[in-house]
This record gives C-alpha cells, structure tokens and sequence, in this order.
C-alpha cells in the first residue's frame, strides 16, 4: 500500500460547530475540499499532504486517510473484509496499534466489540503471514486504526494524527474549566480580530484564548509544539518530509510584533497558571498578565480592538444571584471601559446572559463539550456610527 504517494478519501473532523473555521483554514492552505459537514470537511488527498495538515490545523481534531471501503452487514462480514487486507505493509510487526471506531449498525450494542473485531483481523491478519503479531492496546501514541461502519457502509482509516490535533502541546497546566484550545481558537477567528489592534481577556482563567490570540497573530502553527503523530507509525514515512514542514513552521513565525495582548484575572494562580502557559508557547513576552478584578482590567485607549470574556455558566437552571451580579457588571464594564471596542462573552447559560444588560448584535453557535453554548457580540461604539466603523459579520453555522 503506497498510501504516502496515493490520494484517497481524507476525513478532517472537528468539534460541532466549528466546522466553518476550519473550512477557512483548509483553504487557506491550498486544499480543495470536497464536501463539508457540520462536524468537519472531506478532502482527497495522499498521506503526505496529511502530514502538511495535521501541523498547521487550529480547529481540527483528526486527520483519517481511507484505505479501505467495502460493504459489511455483520461482524463477520466486517472481520472477512479486514483480514483480506495487507496490513503487514501498512504496520511494523514489530511495533504498536490501537483501534477506534464510529459505528452505527444494527448487530452492534457497543463499539468496543466492533473495535476487538477489527483487532482480531490485524492480528490474525499478521499471524498467517509474518507468524508474529504487533501489540495493541487503548493508548493512541502510535498507529491507529479507525473503523467507520454505518449501516452495511464500511470505512477504515488510519488516524494520521493519532492523540488529538484539538491540544495544542502548550498547556502543560490546565488550570480551572479550561477551554479546549480548537474551541478558543475558533471563537478568536470567530471575532474577526485583525490580530494588530489590543487583544483584552479579563477572567483569563488559564489563559487559552490570550496565548491563542498570541499564537495567531505571531502565525505560530500547533505543530511547533508537538513531535508526535499517527502518520510517523505508518510504513513509509519518511521523516525528511516532517522536519522540512516543521522548518516552514519555523521560518514563518512572525517576530516582530505591535501587539497589545492584554490577560487578567483576579486569582493569582489562574494569572501564574496563564503566564508558565504562554511562556511553554513562547508568546509571554507578547502579553500583559495582571493580577486584578474584571473592572480593573486596563483598557488601552482608541477603540477598534476587541475585549473577549469566558465568565463561569453556572447551573443552566436555577441562577445564582452571585453569578447574576458578575454578569451586570460585566456589561457595566463594557459599556464604561470598552468604548469604540467589540466585546464578546462566551456562555453556556442564556438566562445569565440577560443579565448583561446590552443587547447583542449578534448570537454565535458553540459548543463547550456537550453544552450548548453562545458568543454573544457587541459594538460597544461611542455616539453614531460611522460608516467606516462596519466590518464584515463573523461566519455563523
């Protein structure tokens, strides 16, 4: 199987919802996407390509190159089809592999069963020609094998990126409730910041979207950060191939910087926790970190950035009064503090919102894990507005 130099179908996935971000980032790079779904985009590609991709992606979360699809009704049918396949040419006998799967089929009740049928193809798969077998086991460190199986439609995958693209490698301390560094990246792009006016993140917790604003305006791609991935696993690879990607990485990265980054909170150790964070990404000299409350985050003057706040959403039934304070004042801020900005608060809970006190301009669709989140914006413009003040509206779902 030659799948460095042979193209086939390609599978980006992503979080819900943040399929258009990564949609502009795919084409950004040169590729030609074939279809687009609410939870990431299909291209077709070679593995090599991929190894460009799972580098420089922000918003995406896996890089799965088709080898194989077929028709399966049954396990069984599922196990013929895979032990039919030369995975000796795909997998060092000698090395390691793990199995995921997506499975919508009526003779499966858990995934985990379709994932030992997989297994047990590989496996036996190597007995009958190499009279040895890999080891396989949960951890994604090395090759992995995704199964695709809705209905009697089966694809099979090897994971090119292997652990998450969603991490970034930065964020050796995660601090409290953290947001997942694609989703951060995502509602950065979301703002349509033009990455040289201020960048302000009060209750910065630890830090994502500061260092993520940071990351993008300087163009510091993910894969500066990590030196593992799914498609290193795979026989073929050659290395060259990624150390040249990685030296572009390198060479791209913009230095010289007039950035206005500013990240505050006022626990000490989320503002600590944020600063040994920036500093693991190399852009802590690019920020000011402070110690404070919200309303003594300091604004620089003459407007045009934005302000980005992520409070805590509370329970989505039963407000607290204590977090319906922190919303008012957290409109109060924006509405004295921010003049001439746009201002965002990023939510999971529309009751508190109300209490913000400013109507939103607009409502974007996330999710935070599971919940069903809101960035509501504001043009927090001081007097009439002029028509030089519009701009472009962020990309919705």
């Amino acid at each position: 199987m030659q799948v460095f130099q042979t193209k086939s179908k390609v599978i980006i996935t992503c979080n819900k919802r943040l399929s258009p971000y990564l949609q502009d980032e795919v084409t950004a790079l040169g590729y030609e996407i074939v279809r687009a779904f609410p939870t990431g985009v299909e291209l077709n590609i070679t593995l090599t390509e991929c190894i460009k991709l799972n580098l420089n992606l922000r918003c995406a979360s896996q890089i799965l190159y088709c080898i194989n699809s077929f028709k399966a009704n049954t396990p069984d049918e599922l196990y013929t089809a895979l032990v039919a396949m030369e995975w000796e040419e795909l997998i060092d006998f000698a090395g390691y592999f793990s199995v995921t799967s997506n499975v919508d089929n009526p003779t499966i009740t858990t995934p985990l069963f379709a994932n030992l049928k997989v297994k047990d193809a590989i496996v036996d798969r190597f007995r009958e020609k190499k009279n040895i077998r890999p080891n396989s086991g949960s951890d994604a460190n090395k090759t992995v094998v995704h199964l695709y199986w809705k209905d009697d439609e089966a694809d099979i995958f090897i994971d090119t990126s292997g652990e998450t693209l969603a991490k970034h490698g930065y964020r050796k301390i995660p601090g409290k409730a953290p947001m997942l560094e694609a989703l951060a990246a995502s509602t950065i792009m979301a703002t349509q910041w033009d990455q040289k006016s201020p960048f302000v993140n009060p209750m910065c917790g630890s830090g994502t979207l500061a260092i993520e604003a940071a990351l993008i305006a300087t163009n510091r791609r993910p894969g500066l950060y990590r030196m593992n991935y799914g498609f290193m696993h795979i026989l073929g690879y050659d290395e060259e191939v990624f150390f040249a990607e990685r030296r572009i990485l390198k060479d791209q990265v913009i230095k010289n910087v007039d950035l206005q980054i500013i990240a505050t909170d006022i626990s000490e150790d989320a503002v600590d926790v944020t600063r040994r964070n920036a500093k693991t990404a190399g852009v802590d000299t690019l920020i000011t970190f402070e110690v404070c409350d919200f309303e003594e985050t300091p604004v620089p003057e003459g407007g045009k950035g934005v302000v980005v706040f992520n409070p805590e959403y509370g329970e989505r039934l039963g407000v607290h009064s204590k977090l319906e304070l922190t919303y008012k004042r957290i409109g109060d801020f924006m509405k004295k503090n921010c003049k001439g900005y746009f201002g965002y608060i990023f939510t999971g809970n529309p009751d508190l919102a109300k209490k913000i006190g400013l109507k939103a301009d607009k409502k974007i669709e996330f999710y935070n894990g599971k919940l069903d989140c809101r960035m509501l914006e504001y043009e927090l413009y001081d007097g009439t507005r002029r028509p030089e003040d519009e701009r472009p509206k962020a990309k919705l779902d």
